[in-house]
């Protein structure tokens, strides 16, 4: 159904661009007054996602209310050769939000319903804009939750979580976005309906599930999404375990998951990142040891008995100097809120941060943490460090101050030295925030020409005309051969077209 607006209030067109009086002239007629921004006080919220160093102000902003809506918009877009960029939350981290020039945001925060609920076959149907933590709130009355529990899932949408396969604390046992999705419905860009997955065990055809998930935005818009469900585990405890050297917190990771042991979660931070974590909510973290560890372990009491049992053993071989158990819900909470605070106690002590993704194999953790510290010294900038340890995921957050722009320069320097050091380790450039504006230089760094033609071969199978969330994640031939040039040169390829804070 196409919704004709009351009122058709239509820009100046002497104060706005030709194609935007067009583009917007085009959709007033599919949207609610509400739904469809244009003018700049407006549209300016949409510059960036939860990567503020890059912004850029879009045409507008299209916010359906339906899918039927979403699919008339990109028909026009496509119609009219205008890029499109879809938006969840915005709460993400490598500026795959970001709007394109000269094009159009496609919000999809107003799909926000819980369609269907099956406890017998333990999923739910979701539009894209459903809050992560508001699947587990709706099914907790049947002992139910949904596993993926990024640190934002307060905020963050299920849409996102597709796009950029999100994973969390527990995403070692339970597993990212991508184990946890049964079923995407989507949009291509000329409008079409598609659908990846099925309910069944297996999908008839090619298995395009695993392709879309993590994507990005680049192949499809997401408008409906079937997840699995999991039974609340009976009891939950986390040892909290501390080392006096860093060397030696790494290697316990690497010694829980080499005894067989996969604990539901397996986080371990810095000592600076303890420090400032406690100061924030007064988790009870040993302020004196280089590294922490929190082991979760969940099931029945048996089996959660057992479990502590054992990686409390490993963990004392592995040299760790002090280890508490937590003895109820409460002190389990407690100290794992120190981890999933870490982010805004980052923003307690520094004017700006900057939050990294990369993953290198277990083994490496101690190496990367010491190169960090190294780069401290040389960039002149502070770090805190917290990891998914089981993964091999970490997050370092680098501290500086955004007014200074060489200050941003020397965060922008070190965050890509410390994705080039993932990669020489035998890691990736990113694990779950996604490639998007940000880390697109570094894609250059991972992967060889023949790889990248391969990424734009999928691309182009999907979106012909490279208007879905054009110019993110895939770097083009001559972008690498210029951060080549660049890298041998010691200077920096700027992402093109940034207003830079």
């Amino acid at each position: 159904m196409i919704h004709m607006n009351m009122v058709t209030t239509l820009p100046d067109p002497e104060a706005v661009s030709a194609l935007q009086f067009k583009l917007v002239s085009a959709l007033k007629p599919i949207l609610p007054e509400h739904a469809l921004l244009w003018e700049p006080e407006d549209t300016i919220p949409y510059e960036c996602d939860g990567l503020a160093a890059y912004r850029r102000m879009p045409l507008a902003v299209a916010l359906p209310e339906t899918e039927e809506q979403a699919a008339q918009i990109l028909k026009v877009c496509y119609a009219m050769n205008v890029p499109v960029v879809p938006r969840g939350s915005g709460t993400g981290l490598s500026g795959g939000a970001m709007p394109i020039a000269q094009g159009l945001v496609l919000s999809l925060a107003k799909l926000k319903k819980i369609v269907s609920i099956d406890p017998f076959t333990r999923t739910a149907v979701v539009q894209p804009g459903v809050r992560n933590l508001a699947i587990s709130e709706a099914v907790a009355h049947l002992g139910l939750y949904y596993a993926p529990d990024p640190s934002s899932q307060i905020a963050c949408s299920i849409g996102g979580n597709v796009s950029e396969n999100s994973g969390g604390v527990h995403c070692l046992k339970y597993g990212l976005t991508l184990h946890n999705v049964l079923r995407v419905r989507g949009l291509l860009m000329n409008g079409e309906v598609v659908e990846f997955g099925s309910l069944a065990p297996d999908s008839p055809g090619l298995d395009l599930l695993a392709v879309m998930i993590g994507s990005e935005g680049m192949l499809a818009v997401v408008t409906e999404v079937t997840v699995k469900l999991v039974a609340k585990p009976k009891l939950a405890r986390v040892i909290l375990a501390s080392f006096d050297d860093i060397e030696k917190g790494g290697n316990a990771v690497a010694a829980i998951i080499a005894a067989g042991i996969i604990p539901a979660g397996l986080e371990m931070m810095d000592k600076a990142t303890t420090r400032a974590v406690e100061q924030f909510v007064h988790a009870g973290y040993d302020l004196e040891a280089e590294a922490i560890l929190l082991c979760e372990s969940d099931g029945t009491p048996e089996e959660v008995a057992e479990e502590i049992e054992r990686m409390t053993v490993v963990l004392e071989k592995a040299g760790a100097s002090g280890i508490q158990i937590s003895q109820d819900e409460a002190e389990r909470l407690r100290f794992w809120s120190g981890r999933k605070n870490a982010f805004p106690a980052a923003g307690r002590i520094a004017a700006d941060y900057y939050c990294m993704d990369g993953t290198i194999p277990r083994r490496h953790i101690a190496t990367l943490l010491k190169r960090i510290q190294g780069m401290e010294k040389k960039y002149g900038l502070g770090c805190l460090n917290v990891f998914h340890a089981g993964d091999g995921n970490m997050h370092p957050l680098i501290m500086f101050n955004g007014a200074d722009q060489e200050e941003w320069h020397r965060a922008e320097d070190f965050g890509t030295e410390i994705l080039e050091a993932c990669v020489e380790l035998g890691g990736t450039i990113t694990g779950e925030h996604g490639v998007g504006i940000e880390k697109i230089n570094s894609m250059c760094i991972q992967f060889g020409e023949g790889e990248r033609e391969s990424f734009w071969g999928v691309k182009r199978a999907f979106d012909p005309e490279s208007l879905l969330n054009p110019d993110k994640a895939i770097p083009t031939l001559h972008r690498c051969a210029e951060y080549g040039r660049m890298r041998i040169s010691g200077g920096v390829l700027p992402h093109p077209e940034l207003e830079r804070f």
